[in-house]
């Protein structure tokens, strides 16, 4: 089985218009170890000795030379907004107090969609939008430099 070797940020890997693609949603963008299959079929294993945060457009480069692209998955989130920076600084607030993985845009704060948190941010005054979207949240203040989607090598 072909076996990830290495992790490159978006932009600095050899991307070309016929490279193979992997989509994956947030959980499996967060990962030491997995076994994954390409939107082709293929199939490929990613054995690192960390975990690492796969970003939309980063590369898995392979054991065999090749390139794969990563491709954010859509999934079922919520986006958030306010009518001053102040509310959503304090939405913000409470979504952080709550340990909900948060992904902050202009604007607005995106989270995936949980029934009870949705009811929590519309009482603190928020408009809500369901959407299916790509969910990449913040690494949080205490994560180490060179995890998300950085280079190994």
């Amino acid at each position: 089985m072909r076996r990830v070797v290495d992790i490159a940020e978006a932009g600095s890997w050899p991307n070309t218009s016929n490279a193979e693609h992997v989509t994956l949603g947030y959980d499996d963008r967060v990962r030491r170890r997995l076994r994954l299959v390409s939107d082709s079929g293929r199939p490929l294993m990613l054995d690192l000795p960390s975990v690492v945060r796969l970003q939309d457009g980063s590369g898995l480069h392979l054991d065999t030379g090749e390139w794969i692209g990563v491709v954010a998955a859509k999934e079922d989130v919520v986006e958030v907004a306010c009518p001053s920076p102040h509310a959503l600084a304090r939405i913000a607030w409470h979504l952080g107090n709550r340990h909900v993985p948060a992904q902050i845009l202009p604007g607005a704060v995106r989270f995936r969609d949980d029934p009870v948190i949705v009811a929590m941010v519309e009482g603190l005054g928020a408009t809500v939008v369901r959407l299916r979207a790509p969910f990449q949240p913040e690494a949080g203040a205490y994560h180490r430099h060179g995890q998300d989607g950085h280079s190994h090598g």
